[in-house]
Parts: C-alpha cells; sequence; structure tokens
C-alpha cells in the first residue's frame, strides 16, 4: 500500500508541534520545582552558556546557582504559544508567561514573553525538539501590593528601576504611540501562515537583554 508523502509530512508537522508546545510548559515545571537535570535535559547537549561555556553541566551550573538569590520559590504560568518553522529541524516562537517570586518578605509578580528558537535532533530513540535559545523580553516586575504603573517598570527588590524590553522587538508598539490615530493606509495582507513573526518583527534585531533565570 503506497504511503501518501504529503500525509506523511503533515503528521511529521503535528508532532513537531505537540513536541515543541511542551517544551515551555516542561520549562517552567523544571525551574519551579528546582529540577535542574530535568531543566538541563531540554536543551542541546553544546547548549551555549554565557560567552565561554558550552554544554549541559553548565548550565545546570549557571541555573543552579541563578535560581537560589533572591528567588525562594517561583510559579510559571504559561500563556499563548505561536510557533513557526523554518524548516523541518528548525522552529521558532513566542510564549507568554505570568510569573510570580517569593523574594525575602516581598512578592513580586511579572510578565513577560520568551521569543524562542527550536531545533530537532536526531536521537538514538528518534528525533527531539530542544530549546537552542530563549530570549526573555520583561514588560514589569514588581511587588504584589506596589502596582508597576509608570516608566520603569522592572522593580525588583533592592535593585534600581528600569525599564523592561517587552516590546522593543515589535515596531509596531511605538509606531502606535507616535502618531495620533489610525494611518488611513490599505489593510496589510494576511501574513504567511509560517510567516506572522516574521511579518510583525519587520526585519527588527533582538534587544540586548540581561539573562536572569524566569
Amino acid at each position: 500500500m503506497a504511503t501518501d508523502p504529503a500525509l506523511l509530512a503533515r503528521i511529521e508537522r503535528l508532532e513537531s508541534l505537540d513536541q515543541i508546545r511542551q517544551l515551555p510548559a516542561k520549562y517552567a515545571l523544571a525551574l519551579d520545582m528546582r529540577d535542574m537535570d530535568a531543566m538541563a535535559s531540554l536543551f542541546p547537549e553544546d547548549v551555549r552558556v554565557g560567552r565561554e561555556e558550552t554544554g549541559r553541566k553548565a548550565f545546570r551550573a549557571w541555573m543552579d546557582r541563578t535560581l537560589r538569590s533572591p528567588f525562594t520559590g517561583t510559579s510559571h504560568h504559561i500563556g499563548g504559544h505561536i510557533i513557526e518553522f523554518d524548516d523541518a529541524d528548525h522552529a521558532q516562537g513566542v510564549v507568554y508567561s505570568k510569573n510570580e517570586h517569593e523574594t525575602g518578605d516581598e512578592w513580586v509578580i511579572m510578565q513577560m514573553m520568551y521569543v524562542d528558537n527550536y531545533v530537532r535532533i536526531q536521537e538514538p530513540d528518534g528525533p527531539r525538539w530542544y530549546f537552542a535559545r530563549r530570549l526573555p523580553l520583561y514588560w514589569y516586575a514588581t511587588d504584589l501590593n506596589q502596582p508597576p504603573v509608570g516608566d520603569n517598570k522592572m522593580r525588583w527588590p533592592g535593585t534600581e528601576w528600569t525599564e523592561g524590553n517587552f516590546h522593543k522587538l515589535f515596531p509596531s508598539y511605538a509606531e502606535f504611540w507616535a502618531r495620533e490615530g489610525d494611518h488611513g493606509g490599505p489593510v496589510a495582507e494576511p501574513a504567511p501562515f509560517d510567516g506572522f513573526l516574521a511579518t510583525m518583527r519587520r526585519g527588527a534585531d533582538a534587544p540586548r537583554v540581561k539573562v536572569r533565570a524566569d
């Protein structure tokens, strides 16, 4: 019996989507439960750690150090997740995350998004998707009893307040506030199915981010 190549490709794409969708949820659970081996297993063997180190062991050690201070406990709540494929073995995505952190005598809430790159690697038990990179973009962080209205919404206890980078990957936010009303031009055509994120970014470079283990 002949097998339809198009059907096989669609099944493979669905399996890939399911694996990728589970990665952020697994990341959140491993982080909140402080299972550093489970966390490291979500990244490839050659994961880059800072500028000089690579490998899961180095990544595990960095996460272990980072999650000891100032955090006591955390809870990460995963939101909407957009996934787009570059090819059969590479994909990118954006996923929202609403986080809570116990930090001494303060309870810090945070809204952010992760801009992810994913890679599929052939393993002995079959192909598996991993995070290739996670870029965290923050909107705010503040004590539960202190609404983050106004400028400089990143307000970690004991630190100088700074601006987040939540909107900086997508030019539309600054453009919206730079004009007084609708721009009046024609409505753009819908983005290609696997080009929604690229269309929204319009070639914008990723902002520089001081990475936290959020």
